[in-house]
């Protein structure tokens, strides 16, 4: 194989593997199970008697961590040349600069951070650490959903956002002029008072602060009420987001079923390409299942 070859099976394995390739799902499994080896080693760590008793086995598996992780950095780093015909550094630099890139180049800076950096706080490389398990991105498309979604859906949860900010503001100064005579360590001014003002909204309550005053109190009921009406708001504004992404996401899949079975026939290539693309949209196997019978139901009744 020439090197674009090679490079495009490099991405290909150490991509999401499609359906049938062992190497590539093979190479997923081990890296996701790699990743959260090393999440569950980090959260041990912290704990001071499991820490000293396993220290070496610790630093064994972190080093060995380490030396996979940057394999596979450099390896996409290469790889990605591939992605735009002729001009190999732009594809790697498209890479670097990624989410994705920026997340595998973050799973090992830590070493590289302590080596440079000696007198850095160790608890802080620590902490970077767990930024590996966002490595999974790689195979799962949470993260791109929620990002997809609530940008698809910006205006709007922008408008519920502005809402909570006005109510939060409004509680803020009204609470301060009520309760700042009576608590003024509490509620020295209004910035002070936005911290009670947001946890009440938020619905969350942690109790360290509240109002003394009658005028406090009442304003705390409508507070609250308020707090539950916005964020049922922005609960909503979300969840409708993911939907309309799901929504999108099998119109995508129908309309490729759709063209696919134009001609009536579905080829081998043809089904493998709807079987690609809905596992790149992350959807349900059986949703091709029911949407090739259902075109195929749909010709029968035509003709």
């Amino acid at each position: 194989m020439s090197i674009h070859q090679w490079q495009r099976r490099t991405l290909e394995i150490l991509d999401q593997g499609k359906p049938g390739d062992r190497a590539s799902l093979a190479s997923d499994w081990f890296l996701i199970v790699l990743v959260i080896s090393n999440v569950f080693a980090v959260v041990l760590e912290s704990v001071n008697s499991i820490e000293a008793r396993f220290h070496a086995e610790f630093a064994a598996f972190e080093l060995f961590s380490l030396v996979l992780f940057s394999l596979e950095y450099v390896a996409r780093l290469w790889a990605s040349g591939s992605i735009v015909a002729k001009r190999p550094s732009v594809g790697r630099r498209r890479y670097a600069l990624s989410f994705y890139g920026l997340v595998d180049l973050l799973s090992i800076a830590p070493f590289y951070l302590a080596f440079l950096l000696p007198g850095l706080d160790l608890r802080v490389l620590r902490v970077l650490r767990l930024l590996r398990v966002l490595k999974i991105s790689h195979f799962n498309t949470a993260l791109e959903d929620l990002f997809q979604a609530i940008w698809h859906e910006r205006k709007t949860l922008f408008s519920a956002v502005y809402l909570l900010l006005i109510a939060t503001l409004l509680s803020a100064s009204i609470m301060y002029f009520a309760e700042t005579e009576a608590q003024p360590e509490k509620f020295s001014s209004i910035p002070a008072s936005m911290y009670w003002a947001f946890i009440t909204l938020t619905t969350v309550g942690y109790g360290d602060v509240s109002p003394v005053t009658w005028v406090g109190q009442v304003v705390s009921v409508i507070t609250a009420f308020m707090g539950v009406s916005t964020i049922a708001l922005l609960t909503g504004v979300v969840a409708t987001a993911f939907n309309n992404q799901l929504e999108r996401r099998k119109a995508m899949l129908e309309s490729e079923v759709s063209a696919a079975l134009a001609d009536g026939i579905l080829s081998e290539g043809e089904i493998a390409s709807i079987y690609l693309l809905q596992q790149r949209l992350n959807l349900d196997n059986d949703l091709v299942e029911v949407l090739i019978a259902q075109y195929k139901s749909k010709r029968t009744d035509g003709a």
